[in-house]
């Protein structure tokens, strides 16, 4: 989160690449972007996904999560 704090950004989108190809979210995926959902919350800072891209495809990682949110 330090660039977006150095940045003074209001939001944030995160990507992160999967080199197995499977743009489906891992466990840990989703764990990790709940605790950053929760962090960047507490620094005003609002995220707006979390995007897991692969073979051409990405997946919304809170489109997985929009129930849990």
């Amino acid at each position: 989160m330090s660039e977006p704090i150095k940045m003074k950004a209001p939001k944030i989108i995160l990507v992160h690449n999967h080199p197995s190809g499977d743009a489906t979210p891992s466990t840990q995926d989703i764990e990790f972007t709940k605790m950053l959902y929760e962090v960047s919350k507490t620094l005003d800072i609002e995220l707006l996904d979390h995007l897991v891209i692969g073979n051409q495809q990405y997946t919304s990682i809170f489109s997985k999560m929009i129930n849990q949110r």
